[in-house]
């Protein structure tokens, strides 16, 4: 404990914060002190130790050198209260000329321990070995060549320590920069071109409603290609129309020409998240809300309409969709395979998890089905009491 000096818990010139663990108690070799229940800080040149909340303010605290430290070790010690915990051992080197005053001026000891109540942190141990291999205080004290290597003949790089890891963490940073630099210059000319594609996709479709002029063949190309990245020519917006009631039919009646082969192959069905998704990727830049998809589905007339089942999910389904038609088709996958389950369903249908179990309780509820609950889940067998 003679290498500890007495100091103000003031980072200096050079120095940096590197960990800081609680509750440490500090022995003298093998003996206890009554340096119990404080605040242990790591740092790029010391370890300081200080009663809880003085180091923070910046009060009186003890400081070890690290030049001090020669080796790192670890003992187990055993506690009636909180069993087994690992102390820390730290061999030191003799005392140095500059030695300020410390809590001690004589010891026999050669070495600290370091413990804690439930022992020390491990990121504080590994962090303690980093710091102290790395040996930063020696930039400070005009450099050494233990810390260096050569690389080329007119590069020399910092071995591993903590200067090699903010090192490090500097250069990725800058790849990231750089990286995020060059992302956003290719949004950028992708935002021009969406512009363009956009205005271009106005002057076609007013010259087709007014019937007026004639659309080049230049435009008619690009119109083209532009609308396959699209998906919707000439989209329904609130600036487009005079009220809110007039959008939501207009939208409501585009809904309904998008959506129409689309809910056909996925088999008359279509979750109202599917459409969402489907619909706002294809309207490009003009994306709806999830309110306003709502209010539109709710006004469609025609091949398609609402429905909303027991358990409140919603789906967009065709006018003929038949649920007894359905549910036979889905009650002899049950048949095939003695039973089925929701994912089962799913997967052999080819639609969303969502849709199949409502496929399921469908039939249930015309009959058909019967479920099965246990601890492997919910599955469903055909109704042999119709028989």
């Amino acid at each position: 404990m003679n290498r500890f000096e007495f100091c103000q818990a003031r980072l200096g010139e050079s120095e940096s914060f590197v960990a800081k663990d609680r509750n440490i108690k500090l022995y003298d070799g093998d003996e206890k002190t009554s340096l119990e229940d404080g605040e242990l800080v790591l740092t790029t040149h010391r370890l300081l130790w200080g009663r809880n909340g003085e180091i923070a303010r910046g009060g009186n605290a003890l400081s070890l050198r690290l030049k001090y430290i020669q080796t790192l070790g670890e003992e187990e010690a055993s506690s009636m209260l909180f069993g087994r915990k690992k102390r820390i051992i730290v061999r030191l080197a003799g005392l140095l000329p500059d030695k300020a005053p410390g809590p001690m001026d004589h010891s026999c000891a050669s070495f600290v321990k370091i413990s804690g109540k439930n022992g020390v942190d491990p990121g504080f141990v590994h962090a303690l070995h980093e710091t102290v291999a790395a040996k930063i205080w020696l930039v400070s004290e005009g450099g050494s060549n233990e810390r260096i290597q050569e690389a080329e003949p007119s590069k020399r790089v910092l071995r591993t320590g903590i200067v090699g890891i903010e090192r490090k963490l500097v250069e990725k940073q800058k790849q990231t920069d750089d990286n995020i630099s060059m992302a956003f210059k290719d949004l950028g000319k992708l935002m021009e071109m969406a512009k363009e594609m956009v205005a271009i996709s106005k002057v076609v479709s007013t010259k087709i409603r007014e019937r007026q002029g004639d659309i080049s063949e230049d435009e008619t190309v690009r119109f083209k290609s532009y609308l396959m990245s699209l998906g919707i020519d000439d989209p329904v917006t609130r600036d487009g129309t005079r009220s809110n009631s007039e959008y939501f039919m207009k939208l409501s009646q585009q809904l309904c020409e998008m959506l129409l082969d689309p809910i056909s192959e996925a088999g008359g069905m279509m979750s109202l998240a599917d459409v969402y998704c489907r619909v706002n990727r294809a309207r490009g830049l003009e994306l709806l809300s999830p309110e306003d998809l709502l209010e539109a589905c709710k006004l469609l007339i025609g091949p398609i309409k609402l429905r909303e089942f027991p358990s409140g999910a919603m789906v967009l389904q065709l006018e003929n969709h038949d649920d007894e038609l359905v549910s036979r088709e889905t009650t002899e996958l049950a048949k095939k395979n003695t039973s089925i389950s929701a994912d089962e369903l799913a997967r052999v249908v080819g639609i969303s998890l969502l849709l199949a179990n409502e496929r399921l309780l469908a039939a249930e509820r015309l009959g058909q089905l019967c479920r099965d609950e246990s601890i492997e889940g919910l599955r469903f067998y055909p109704n042999l009491f119709l028989k």
